[in-house]
């Protein structure tokens, strides 16, 4: 009963621990990313005057809506050359996401006294050397549209440059990746006229995420990706997910091998009560009524061990969020969390429960089965 209760316990705080980390990784992208994200199916761009934006607008629900352009660029500051995404954003970007929270130096504007400025990730500020103090500006070069013949490779890019305001750091893979500019200048350097990359559209809190995209969906057709924040960074969840279910069937075997000692118990017991056995059956007790004894012993320990094994998993889950028993190592200042962070979700325990179940069902019929068998078997030699 030990084993299964520590095997329980396991399942229920290690993944409830994943789930915690899920929730902090999703709460980074929460503040960067949009409610939805709106794509084109073909091509990079598309022309926002080819769908009912009005329509759009007024869907229930959506309080912010944003054009923004989205492309790859040569960036150079001083010696030093990255490619990075310059996201174009409009004037309202503030009012639908948190990047506000996400500044690590520096304040946020992208335009100020007729000069162009970018905020940009700690990744491509680290790999450019670039400090919001420094003097030199960030040059960006993009190729020209169309093909170009020149002698002077110079001629066939398109070449402006910008201050930079601020720095922003969410995770490594958007710092690395994001610098944020005016909509206008990503316009003009990458050529897009009227075009742009992705419509973005923030929801009111209470808004059902779900329903709303699907009307989103049903209103664009199949020509336009229609994503949620999960679904914009979909192979970093699926991989997590992933995670935590191979997580989950590692600790279900171990489980499984802790069960081995069930069977070795009641086996015992069965051979152990060998004359009890004997007298039942000359009184006329059934072969079935006897093993359903053993039987339900199994269940028993099983059932039990699983009950106390998840109650007593669910209070470290609620301990460590109450209290932050366990702290991260080195968690001095440096991480945005202390401790490891849990969320118990409901289906996890009782998928615990049905796995705790299964296992010890199967655990308490072979043994039974097999030393029934034996002792029939027995008594027809005799």
């Amino acid at each position: 009963m030990a084993g299964i209760v520590v095997g329980t316990m396991a399942i229920i705080i290690i993944v409830s621990v994943l789930n915690g980390f899920t929730d902090l990784i999703g709460m980074f992208y929460s503040d960067f990313d949009p409610d939805i994200k709106i794509t084109s199916v073909e091509g990079k761009m598309f022309d926002p005057n080819t769908i009912d934006t009005e329509q759009l607008k007024s869907i229930p629900g959506v309080i912010s809506y944003a054009g923004v352009i989205e492309e790859i660029a040569m960036l150079r500051y001083g010696k030093r050359q990255y490619p990075a995404t310059i996201k174009g954003v409009p004037d309202n970007y503030t009012s639908y996401t948190n990047i506000d929270k996400l500044l690590i130096e520096g304040d946020y504007y992208l335009e100020k006294d007729g000069i162009n400025y970018a905020v940009v990730g700690r990744g491509v500020a680290n790999n450019l050397g670039v400090g919001i103090s420094f003097l030199d500006p960030l040059h960006v070069y993009v190729p020209k549209k169309g093909k170009q013949v020149s002698l002077n490779p110079s001629r066939s890019f398109n070449h402006n440059y910008l201050y930079p305001s601020a720095v922003f750091a969410v995770l490594e893979d958007v710092d690395a990746k994001y610098i944020l500019v005016s909509k206008q200048f990503a316009a003009e350097i990458f050529e897009s006229k009227n075009s742009i990359s992705a419509i973005e559209l923030a929801l009111s809190p209470e808004a059902d995420v779900k329903s709303i995209q699907r009307k989103v969906q049903e209103l664009l057709g199949k020509g336009f990706h229609v994503k949620n924040k999960q679904q914009q960074h979909d192979l970093v969840f699926k991989t997590m997910k992933s995670e935590k279910w191979a997580v989950y069937f590692i600790l279900v075997f171990i489980l499984l091998l802790a069960s081995g000692n069930m069977i070795g118990n009641l086996t015992m017991l069965y051979i152990d009560k060998k004359e009890d056995i004997s007298i039942l059956k000359s009184m006329g007790l059934p072969v079935q009524q006897i093993n359903r004894i053993f039987l339900y012993e199994g269940w028993l320990i099983s059932l039990t061990g699983g009950l106390i094994g998840t109650l007593l998993g669910v209070l470290v889950c609620w301990l460590q969020i109450t209290f932050e028993l366990v702290k991260l190592p080195g968690a001095g200042g440096s991480f945005v969390i202390s401790a490891y962070p849990v969320h118990i979700i409901f289906s996890d325990i009782v998928l615990a429960f049905f796995a705790v179940f299964i296992i010890g069902f199967l655990a308490s019929w072979y043994p039974v089965k097999f030393m029934s068998q034996k002792q029939l078997s027995t008594a027809n030699i005799n």
